[in-house]
């Protein structure tokens, strides 16, 4: 009998699938597991951007005369619903680098990475099962946001709801891209938590989360511009706020969506080339 080759024993589609799935369950059931992560996603979207409301409202004083210093410099006085923006993208951003990027590193923790390596699973899917688990927890936690800002800041929407959702799509495969990316530094670096402080304080400062990027001085525009986070934040406020139509959300779409086929691109490249370099050299062991 002739022996069975490695390309023989190579997963078919249906066993990905499978196995796509049962990641995707597994994350959802852990996730269930721990209600405080649950209680998290009604308190974070109004702690967060209150503290930046509230220093707003005080710089704005108490007739509110600064208001019209920031309505030149941001197109609106709804600073309120400007800030809430700016605040969403960053919780957003921030959770993706921690589950997606962090997912290995999460398998490390658990004791569960080189069994789940062992496996002929395609190691890929471990990353994206986890970054499909948490588009379904990003869309709770858009919904719970919504209904919060809504009620407890009296934000409303004065743009196509449509276009402020095709934003968001557009943005999701650059943020899903850096994470694959920072997934590769877990495997070759073994730890990754200095690279996502970094990364989540660049959006903080460079991308305008409670201000407009062109007040930013002039060395620090063009590191905004090279970060998708400031196109989803300017797109998602012209459209939500500024009644922007989809030729004037054009150039921010068309730049999320250059941005996400370079993301995908180096972040499945350098996992693959760090997976199997960890296969080579055995470092998986030494985690």
């Amino acid at each position: 009998m002739a022996s069975r080759t490695y390309s023989d024993a190579r997963p078919t589609p249906a066993a990905d699938l499978r196995a796509l799935w049962a990641v995707m369950l597994r994350e959802w059931r852990i996730f269930k597991r721990y209600p405080s992560w649950i209680v998290a996603l009604f308190i974070w979207p109004l702690i967060f951007p209150a503290a930046y409301i509230l220093a707003a409202r005080a710089l704005a004083g108490p007739d509110g005369s600064g208001l019209a210093l920031f309505a030149r410099a941001a197109g609106t006085e709804n600073y309120i619903a400007y800030i809430v923006v700016g605040t969403t993208i960053w919780m957003w951003q921030n959770v993706s680098l921690w589950t997606v990027g962090y997912a290995l590193r999460t398998e490390q923790l658990r004791g569960t990475l080189e069994t789940n390596w062992l496996t002929p699973s395609r190691r890929f899917w471990f990353l994206l099962g986890a970054g499909l688990t948490q588009s379904v927890q990003l869309a709770a936690f858009l919904g719970v946001s919504a209904l919060e800002f809504g009620l407890f800041f009296g934000v409303r929407l004065q743009g196509n709801p449509w276009l402020v959702l095709l934003v968001f799509l557009a943005a999701i495969p650059a943020t899903f891209g850096i994470g694959l990316a920072f997934a590769s530094l877990v495997i070759l670096a073994r730890e990754a938590n200095a690279f996502v402080f970094m990364v989540r304080g660049l959006v903080m400062v460079f991308c305008g989360i409670t201000y407009p990027t062109d007040i930013l001085p002039g060395w620090m525009q063009p590191i905004a511009a090279w970060l998708p986070p400031t196109y989803a934040i300017r797109g998602i406020r012209n459209a939500g706020l500024n009644n922007a139509g989809l030729a004037a959300l054009l150039p921010d779409l068309a730049a999320l969506a250059g941005f996400g086929v370079l993301w995908l691109v180096i972040g499945y490249v350098a996992f693959h080339w760090t997976e199997r370099r960890a296969r080579r050299v055995g470092s998986l062991g030494k985690f």
